[in-house]
């Protein structure tokens, strides 16, 4: 698939973060403003969870708990599915496969967040695949 593309040839660089005190209001705002489904949790500039819209309707929303109390560190998916900006392309779509996730934070040999990798990153890369991905929708109806 994407053996000689490396994660960090396409990662975002630029990752909007939080820390585990940022409320769910603040991440929310966050979202909205940069158009984005996700925020990295971070503690010093190490990745330790992730926020989605998907925790944010089922964590907060559907337990009608309040988004300017709660917290990051309360709602965050932990433990975090990581990779390395030297990981190929193939190795990422499969781990984002496997775990049932749409971004992987990309961390460095430190643990530190260095960028993110989105099922969207890699169909760029990959169009034709997107092509059959559209086609297979409008034959059988998805």
């Amino acid at each position: 698939m994407g053996s000689e593309i490396k994660v960090g040839d396409i990662m975002a660089k630029d990752v909007i973060s939080v820390s585990k005190n940022a409320t769910v209001k603040e991440i929310t705002e966050l979202m909205e403003k940069h158009d984005i489904g996700s925020i990295v949790v971070t503690v010093g500039k190490k990745a330790e969870g992730i926020v989605t819209e998907r925790d944010v309707v089922h964590r907060v929303i559907a337990k009608g708990m309040d988004a300017n109390k709660t917290k990051a560190g309360e709602v965050m998916s932990s433990p975090l599915q990581v990779i390395t900006p030297d990981a190929n392309l193939e190795t990422a779509a499969k781990a984002m496969r496997d775990h049932k996730i749409k971004r992987l934070p990309v961390i460095n040999e430190r643990k530190e967040l260095v960028g993110i990798l989105s099922e969207g990153d890699i169909m760029r890369i990959f169009p034709s695949v997107v092509d059959v991905l559209e086609e297979r929708v409008r034959v059988e109806g998805y």
